[in-house]
């Protein structure tokens, strides 16, 4: 019998935005092999790749979509317009790649953290912001970012310090304005994964002492506590309305006041904390095999 072949979707040069994802995506990939899958790496811009011969490709870490967003699109519709199985699902990507989201999820009555939107060719209007968003310090990033690129912390006259900076910014791409959580930097942010709509881990993320950034690329480090039991089942209810026929979902929030405040959900090529859960990459194979049953060997 001959092996369905199945792309694992990924971009040129991982070590550009963080020095954890090879290792993941080479456990991933051995572990799927050793159950005898036919799986590679194929980069998503690679104009050589015949996406046509995969019977599955799954988006892993095209981790620098945000800089080619045009190309990014222009990929999603090719992969549709040849009508491959892709997971997570066309339509999906495409709805998450943009920050705007968070509107689509706000109507929907989940918490949200409040966000004043930067139109692009718009001026930063600096007190304009600070009175919308009632904060003393607040988050600037672009609506289709990752790896906190692009991303200030400020307060008013840091904020009207870098105005320039941010106004040349929006001239290429719209971005948004968020109060700083400071339970970031003192609590933590939770990540809930999910491979199937069912909660397979979760961890608990947290700054290097003088920083906000918890991505481990720029020191942060993962712990593994006891998931609260509120703040997942909120996280359950995100990904019931908002990550139907997903692979994977990863929820990203942080506590306020014993509730969960949603700070991305991450559908497209989020780093998954495989290696931090005993059976997680076993939950992602099944998983997979639930998506595509076709492939049971």
């Amino acid at each position: 019998m001959e092996l369905q072949q199945i792309a694992l979707a990924t971009c040129r040069s991982l070590g550009n935005y963080t020095d954890n994802a090879d290792a993941e995506d080479e456990r991933l990939y051995q572990f799927l092999k050793e159950k005898g899958l036919s799986v590679s790496f194929q980069v998503w811009d690679d104009e050589q790749v015949n996406w046509e011969r995969f019977d599955a490709v799954i988006i892993k870490s095209p981790w620098d979509y945000f800089d080619k967003i045009a190309a990014f699109y222009k990929w999603l519709d090719k992969l549709e317009a040849l009508g491959c199985v892709v997971l997570n699902p066309v339509q999906t990507l495409r709805w998450n790649a943009d920050k705007i989201y968070f509107k689509d999820i706000q109507q929907q009555g989940v918490k949200v953290v409040p966000t004043v939107w930067l139109e692009q060719e718009r001026a930063f209007d600096v007190e304009h912001v600070f009175e919308q968003l009632q904060a003393e310090k607040i988050i600037v990033k672009p609506r289709v970012s990752g790896g906190a690129k692009n991303t200030f912390a400020l307060t008013k006259s840091e904020a009207k310090a870098k105005a320039q900076i941010i106004n040349a910014l929006l001239q290429k791409e719209a971005f948004l304005a968020q109060p700083f959580l400071n339970e970031v930097k003192t609590q933590g942010e939770w990540s809930f994964i999910f491979f199937n709509g069912v909660l397979s881990h979760g961890v608990l993320k947290t700054a290097k002492s003088g920083d906000f950034r918890v991505q481990h690329f720029y020191g942060g480090t993962v712990h593994t506590p006891e998931l609260p039991a509120r703040l997942l089942a909120s996280a359950q209810t995100i990904v019931d309305q908002f990550a139907q026929n997903c692979l994977y979902a990863r929820v990203d929030g942080v506590e306020l006041e014993g509730e969960l405040v949603l700070m991305e959900l991450e559908l497209i090529e989020p780093f998954l904390f495989l290696s931090t859960s005993e059976g997680a990459i076993d939950r992602y194979y099944e998983a997979l095999q639930a998506n595509l049953p076709q492939l049971a060997l």
